[in-house]
């Protein structure tokens, strides 16, 4: 009888796999502190020149300069403030140098001027909101010692500036840095929160593994054993049985003894937090001639056709890639013995001419005319666990009925690994 002909679906142009669209997160500074640095420093380096000119007395180069050495910094302040804070120190250090020689001192502040003063609050309000607790002492230590330092070069023109200054910028860094302190503490309440929530829900899913390993254990484990008993015990139990009846019932002690395997290895990694089973040999394109030789030998006349170029490749299909395609022909076969038993079934397992993807045939004939279906009801999860498979594998797969009454499905399996053709064909 020769061989009938097996209807091919083609595979046609499919979307590439969906490609992440979480964006990248760049860390800048927002553009509102920026401007108000620019605006504090135009304020502060507009009253600084003013007041050395038209109050101190100084030349107008002199205040120019100095005016934008102490207000610049304020622009650094934005992502670094203590640098920013120390280049302001020694401006303003570099101002009390000049504004002590100054024709009209005597009339006006020491040793602070007033755009020092608020120049040096606004940037330790930055420093405190960036800095630790050590490096808002220093800088404080730093600020009112050098005050008192400047003062007494000029007791006689002291109007306590310094102290003003110290009183304020040390109630500043103090409420700064405990506001930081407390928005550090909150973020780390937060992130512990969040590792609470990460485990109860880590244990709620061991809960629910466990529970979907016992009730796999009493619902599915022990009828299987009860058939591979029967099974094993049929021989004995009905006398006078014949030798093909003999065969087919230690076939289905078999597959019942392979699906027992199987289930004790799901249930290992269900209950298992290491998921050691998960390391145990998973089945592959080795074991899907037994497979079709174990249906053929019950109620499907199945062929296999096995590609000369999978053999070859023996070693470079990736094991995801195998167990996927051994789940594909057992469940397409299964689906065979459910729905048309009898019918002839052909099982193709290839390759691509480029070597780039890994195809499976799995069809079947029309079901014999006096064969009803094993199963009147199905939930379908057979193709959708093929179907996620292959999704999770960037391949195809297509099913569908043929022409002639029958059913195919068909798959590829893209391989990672290309090797040469003719490093293949040596």
């Amino acid at each position: 009888m020769s061989a009938p002909h097996w209807p091919r679906v083609l595979f046609v142009s499919e979307q590439p796999a969906t490609v992440s669209a979480a964006a990248s997160r760049y860390g800048r500074q927002p553009l509102l502190r920026y401007i108000v640095a620019m605006m504090l420093t135009a304020l502060i380096g507009a009253l600084g020149g003013w007041t050395m000119f038209h109050q101190y007395g100084a030349g107008v180069a002199t205040a120019v300069v100095l005016a934008v050495a102490q207000s610049a910094p304020l622009l650094l302040a934005v992502t670094r403030p203590l640098q920013a804070w120390w280049i302001m120190m020694a401006a303003d250090l570099a101002s009390c140098a000049v504004l002590l020689h100054a024709p009209r001192l005597e009339e006006n502040s020491w040793p602070w001027p007033p755009a020092v003063i608020l120049g040096q609050l606004v940037l330790l309000a930055a420093v405190a909101r960036r800095e630790r607790r050590p490096a808002l002492v220093a800088v404080w230590v730093v600020l009112t010692a050098s005050g008192l330092a400047i003062a007494t070069a000029s007791p006689h023109n002291r109007d306590s500036s310094d102290l003003l200054l110290a009183v304020l910028g040390g109630g500043i860094l103090l409420v700064g840095g405990a506001l930081r302190e407390r928005h550090e503490a909150l973020q780390r309440l937060g992130e512990q929160r969040l590792i609470a929530q990460s485990e109860r829900a880590r244990h709620a899913l061991l809960e629910e593994r466990a529970r979907i390993a016992r009730e796999l254990h009493d619902v599915v484990a022990h009828h299987m054993s009860v058939i591979t008993v029967q099974a094993d015990s049929a021989p004995y139990r009905i006398p006078g049985m014949s030798a093909a009846a003999q065969e087919e019932f230690a076939t289905i002690a078999v597959a019942a003894r392979h699906s027992l395997t199987e289930m004790r290895m799901l249930l290992g990694v269900l209950r298992s937090d290491d998921c050691d089973d998960e390391r145990r040999p998973q089945p592959g394109l080795d074991d899907v001639p037994h497979l079709v030789e174990a249906i053929a030998q019950a109620v499907v006349p199945a062929n296999l056709v096995l590609d000369d170029g999978v053999e070859k490749l023996k070693g470079l299909i990736p094991p995801t890639v195998e167990l996927s395609a051994y789940r594909i022909v057992q469940e397409a076969l299964a689906n065979v013995v459910r729905h048309a038993p009898g019918a002839r079934t052909l099982v193709e397992v290839g390759l691509l001419p480029d070597r780039s993807s890994l195809t499976i045939l799995v069809a079947n004939a029309a079901p014999q005319q006096s064969s009803g279906s094993l199963e009147t009801s199905s939930t379908g999860h057979g193709l959708v666990g093929m179907r996620e498979r292959v999704r999770l594998l960037g391949g195809v797969l297509k099913t569908g009925p043929t022409l002639d009454g029958g059913f195919q499905v068909t798959a590829r399996l893209p391989l990672p690994v290309h090797p040469r053709k003719e490093t293949l064909s040596t």
